[in-house]
């Protein structure tokens, strides 16, 4: 659809030059004759009826904030934006056929999820780009497949939803924002509440997506997105995490596909229901982008000689006092635990404490090799290996 020249529209006496709204009680028709013809809105618009007959365009065009207002959602036909500092949304506006976005953004309040641009059955948009798109709430209606035009003031971000089947409704916000502590919501997503799985959560961006119908979601980031500032973080890294609604934490979504680098690339989840997270974005996982276990991929194997001479009377295992909160288990060769320790600092020097039957605790445990597993609780890491053991 061609932008349009606004066409002059003639009110009845009551709208004196000062009135700053056109008040629509359900008398206002739209018609679609061909051609150019529509209506153009250089002022606010109060919607307080029905628009019969709407087969026409309504366009908002000026240098001002133009607000949409009213008690009932104001349905229109094709609409397009030109306006330079914003089209504020206090009502939803429902589009039946097409959107065209020219300049300024089409904003909402991100604290109120109940108003939003709403492409119905087949509603889409055009022109979309960083200076012209939804900054707030989009949503869509009965589509197994939509992209949703939002984004932040200064970027479009873009997300698009793949469900199983068609969705009734569904709806989408971008966040520019921390999730731990977002400005524009007082809900807060605390990038360190994570499982195990999990190594980092974005603290840059985030975005919200609500549908009751498994979906995958295709998402991208860019060098604002500051995925390269996270420590050892790769391409083979990035995965989608959101906060569980159940457990109160990010979890893993997972992906399906990813393309690109660390500054630039997109990635597609693995199918899930929106409605079961409050929000979703960027994770990692915790190996190898792990600082610790990248400098540590093994803890090495060690050698004991317990003979009061100074050198290796007990086993030091390198790394421990990076994680305070550890365990360790040593296993003889038939898989039988011989010594644990919670919290262990440096303090086996070939006894058991277990109460094994293998060998006199006062003798101390026979020379030969074992096997040992560590649990670095503070890291989340665990580790094996092997150690001999000389009388």
């Amino acid at each position: 659809m061609k932008p349009i020249h606004y066409i002059p529209l003639f009110l009845m006496a009551c709208f004196a030059q000062a009135q700053t709204a056109l008040y629509n009680s359900g008398n206002l028709r739209v018609h679609a004759r061909g051609g150019d013809m529509g209506l153009g809105l250089h002022t606010n618009i109060i919607n307080d009826g029905t628009l019969d007959h709407n087969q026409g365009l309504v366009g908002f065009y000026g240098n001002g904030v133009i607000q949409v207002m009213g008690s009932i959602p104001l349905r229109l036909w094709d609409t397009e934006f030109m306006v330079a500092n914003n089209a504020l949304l206090q009502n939803t506006v429902l589009v039946e056929n097409n959107v065209n976005f020219l300049e300024g953004n089409v904003q909402t309040q991100k604290s109120d999820q109940t108003i939003f641009l709403n492409f119905t059955d087949n509603g889409f948009f055009t022109g979309e780009s960083n200076a012209s798109k939804v900054t707030g709430f989009a949503a869509a209606s009965n589509r197994s497949l939509f992209s949703f035009p939002v984004g932040d003031q200064n970027q479009l971000r873009p997300l698009i939803l793949e469900s199983e089947t068609n969705t009734p409704f569904a709806i989408c916000a971008y966040f520019f924002e921390n999730p731990s502590n977002p400005f524009s919501i007082s809900q807060s997503f605390n990038v360190n509440e994570k499982v195990r799985d999990i190594g980092t959560v974005s603290n840059q961006e985030f975005w919200f997506i609500q549908s009751d119908v498994p979906a995958r979601v295709t998402i991208s980031w860019n060098p604002r997105s500051g995925l390269g500032l996270i420590p050892n973080a790769t391409l083979e890294s990035i995965i989608v995490v959101g906060w569980s609604k159940a457990s109160n934490q990010w979890v893993p979504i997972g992906n399906s596909a990813i393309s690109g680098d660390v500054a630039n690339g997109f990635v597609v989840s693995e199918t899930f229901v929106p409605n079961e997270y409050e929000v979703i974005t960027f994770g990692t996982i915790p190996l190898p982008t792990d600082t610790f276990a990248v400098d540590y991929p093994t803890l090495g194997n060690y050698f004991l000689s317990p003979n009061a001479d100074g050198v290796n009377d007990v086993l030091v295992i390198d790394g421990m006092e990076e994680s305070p909160n550890n365990s360790l288990l040593i296993f003889n060769r038939f898989g039988q635990k011989v010594y644990e320790k919670i919290n262990y600092v440096d303090e086996f020097y070939g006894m058991s404490n277990t109460g094994s039957l293998i060998m006199s605790q006062d003798i101390g445990l026979p020379e030969g090799v074992y096997y040992y597993l560590v649990t670095l609780d503070d890291l989340q890491l665990e580790y094996t290996g092997f150690l001999f053991l000389d009388r």
